[in-house]
């Protein structure tokens, strides 16, 4: 009789007491999920940028096209935006050359935080190579001119947790 003294008190206190989970195994541990820096992200730009309307300094919007999966997790999704800044720049010349442009990439934010980019990507327009051939000053080169749907590359700089 003894002993269903000693159960009964005990079966309650466990019954009352929050349960405590185990660590869930995991083949990556928490602290070291991150995409590592050198991963290379497709981007698109959200909007055309053309060398006739953009100065240096301009920002503009691009959005990650691939789902980044790291250890079978998406680190960063899809549709990540991506901030990209134009760094240089040349117009149409006259004579039969294309306007340029370069884009520098500065930062993806994933899960509302920026994290550091590098890498450029630069467009360039198609040149008139009859009118250089000539030497007519008034035919000129084409605008560059980027479209949402083209990929460029950008490359994240540091480790971005997930």
């Amino acid at each position: 009789m003894s002993s269903g003294l000693l159960q009964g008190p005990a079966l309650a206190q466990d019954a009352g007491a929050a349960p405590v989970a185990a660590p869930a195994a995991s083949p990556v541990s928490p602290a070291a999920r991150v995409v590592p820096p050198s991963t290379v992200l497709t981007v698109t730009p959200l909007a055309e940028i053309t060398s006739k309307r953009i100065e240096e300094g301009d920002r503009f919007q691009f959005s990650v096209v691939a789902d980044v999966v790291e250890g079978g997790i998406v680190a960063i999704p899809r549709g990540s935006l991506v901030q990209g800044t134009i760094t240089w720049k040349t117009g149409r010349a006259i004579g039969g050359k294309s306007g340029k442009f370069e884009v520098t990439f500065d930062h993806v934010t994933v899960n509302g935080r920026n994290y550091k980019l590098t890498g450029l990507h630069r467009q360039e327009g198609r040149g008139n190579s009859v009118g250089a051939l000539l030497g007519s000053m008034i035919v000129s080169g084409r605008s560059a001119v980027m479209l949402p749907g083209q990929m460029a590359n950008a490359i994240i700089a540091e480790p971005v947790p997930f």
